[in-house]
């Protein structure tokens, strides 16, 4: 077992994170951890609905996601729909995403609420900014 999936396999530490190592190693953990992985680009997403829409994609949300925070919190509170062993929420390029201040805080406790959650459930939940 590689350092990166052991690491990734300690819910105590699971969180949102700056990615540091290579997109192919975190790959590597994640298949050998046996998590899903939620890989959301956002390069071309300007502000909240947009953002929304990419992660909402990103997670296969199911017909009730109703692109607004409220339902980004339930959606990663619940991922029914895509049983795993733990979960992986990559953020590519979301520098601009979220350029409202409150819009970027919201979404982090949003990311830190779902982190807890699947922590009281022996899962660990990941957000890697990339």
């Amino acid at each position: 077992m590689s350092t990166l999936c052991t690491r990734l396999k300690n819910v105590k530490e699971a969180g949102a994170y700056q990615l540091n190592c290579s997109m192919d190693e975190l790959h590597e953990a994640v298949e050998e951890a046996g998590f899903a992985v939620f890989d959301a680009d956002l390069s071309g997403a300007c502000g909240k609905g947009e953002f929304l829409a990419a992660l909402a994609q990103a997670i296969k949300a199911p017909d009730w996601f109703g692109h607004n925070f409220d339902a980004l919190a339930d959606a990663l509170g619940d991922l029914s729909w895509c049983s795993a062993a733990g979960y992986v929420l990559l953020l590519r390029n979301s520098d601009h995403a979220l350029e409202q201040i409150d819009d970027h805080r919201v979404a982090t406790e949003i990311f830190a609420g779902a982190a807890a959650f699947w922590r009281s459930q022996g899962k660990a939940f990941w957000v890697f900014f990339c």
